[in-house]
Order: structure tokens, then sequence, then C-alpha cells
């Protein structure tokens, strides 16, 4: 599975922004995604990941309430709408896959998911 993350840019704080995770492979569907985060100087976070078909979601404290986690395994795409955008949200955001039939806390861990993409910078300006 390969991951193609895009979408990133510089946006003032309160703004908006929607990542993308484009899947090449063909079994895109059969993995749970999640979205990490790493900002300079600092450890990658979990943001959130989405269940295989979409309808199970979960997210970091830090960001609930303002990113929204999709998915359109039609396209292979998964998205990251980022909405109240803060400074703190400054960092590479990076998409990832994993094999799923686990609990949700399993999926909060980098080393959890087989497959990532590159990273896609956001820089929130206050």
């Amino acid at each position: 599975v390969q991951l193609q993350a895009s979408g990133g840019g510089l946006v003032q704080s309160g703004g908006s922004l929607r990542l993308s995770c484009a899947s090449s492979g063909r079994t895109f569907g059969g993995y749970t995604v999640g979205w990490f985060r790493q900002a300079p100087g600092k450890e990658r976070e979990f943001v959130a990941r989405v269940g295989r078909s979409g309808g199970s979601t979960d997210y970091a404290a830090s960001v609930k309430g303002r990113f929204t986690m999709s998915r359109d395994n039609a396209n292979n795409t998964v998205y990251l709408q980022m909405n109240s955008l803060k400074p703190e949200d400054t960092a590479a955001y990076y998409c990832a896959a994993a094999t799923t039939g686990y609990s949700w806390s399993f999926y909060t861990h980098s080393a959890s998911y087989q497959y990532w993409g590159q990273g896609t910078e956001v820089t929130v300006s206050s």
C-alpha cells in the first residue's frame, strides 16, 4: 500500500484546511487509516483514525470537535477536515494504514501502522 498525503499549507489561526491521503493499493478499503503529526522537536502524535468502512472514527482530545476524518473507499482516499486551526496545530501531518481488527487504543500508537505516506506541512499563523 502506497500512501500520498497532500493539502497542507499556511493558514491563519481560526482557518481551515483539508488534508487528503490517496492510496494506490486496490486493498485500501481493508485497512484502518490514521493521521499523525509531528511538530519540530516533538514526538509524533496521534491525531485521528478511521475504520475500514468509515463508520468508526477516533480523535485525539486536542483536535476533537475541530477535526473530522472521513474516507472514500471508491476513490481510495481518506480526508482530514481541519477547522478552527490553532498555532499549536502546526506540524508535519502523516497518514498511515494499519491492519484492522484491534481496539481503538491500538491505533493511537504509530508502531501499530505498517504503511506510511510522506508528510504534508501545516503551518498556522497567529
